[in-house]
This record gives structure tokens, sequence and C-alpha cells, in this order.
């Protein structure tokens, strides 16, 4: 059952994300990985809001793993800084990680924080 659970986040969350990229490139062009820091920077947050509720465990692998493991991407997000070194655009491929990295850990604490003034105390 868990894995179907993952399976239904992952259906959804997979092309939200090609959504979201198409959206970010046809108005921001090709350049710079708008799109992928957008969902990276998003899932975190719903991850950080959803482990922060302490949810039931299905609840957990329908919107935790499986559509924010299917919603972000650290592939891209690896390719695209390689990318951006590789056209000798320096400045974006050393800040687009530290970006990436400082916005989601920062998205994943404001989604704990968010949770923890949402959900009735234990």
């Amino acid at each position: 059952m868990t894995a179907l659970l993952v399976a239904l986040g992952a259906a959804v969350g997979a092309p939200l994300r090609y959504l979201t990229d198409r959206f970010f490139q046809a108005r921001h062009g090709p350049a710079f990985p708008w799109g992928t820091l957008a969902v990276n920077v998003t899932g975190s947050l719903l991850l950080g809001f959803v482990l922060g509720l302490r949810v039931s465990p299905g609840l957990t692998a329908l919107l935790g793993t499986g559509f924010c493991g299917a919603l972000t991407t650290y592939s891209t997000f690896s390719w695209e800084t390689l990318s951006l070194a590789r056209r000798g655009q320096t400045a974006a491929a050393l800040g687009y990680p530290l970006l990436s990295i400082t916005a989601g850990l920062g998205a994943a604490y404001l989604g704990g924080a968010l949770a923890q003034l949402v959900s009735p105390p234990a």
C-alpha cells in the first residue's frame, strides 16, 4: 500500500516539475535554471511542513516521498550547475548551488516552523 501512495504522489509531482520548468523557461529563457530552483525550494518547504506536522506514515509516503520526491530533483540541479560551468558562466555556476542549498534549507526550516504554528500542541 505504501508503494502505491508513493507512486500516486510521484504521478502528480513529476509532471508538475516538468510544467513548472517549462513555465519559467518560457518567461525567462534557458540561461538560468529558475524552474529547478523553484521546484526544489517549494518541495523543501512542503517537505518541512509535512514532516513538521508529524502526519501518518501513509500521508508522509504520499506527500513527502512521492510528491516532494518527484517534484524536486537533485540530478537536474547537478546537471544544470555543470552546464553553467561548461558555458563559462562561472558566477552562476558558483551562485546557483549556494542559492539552491541555502534557500532549500531555509524553506525546509520555515515549513517545519509553519507546521508548528498550525498543529495542536502534543
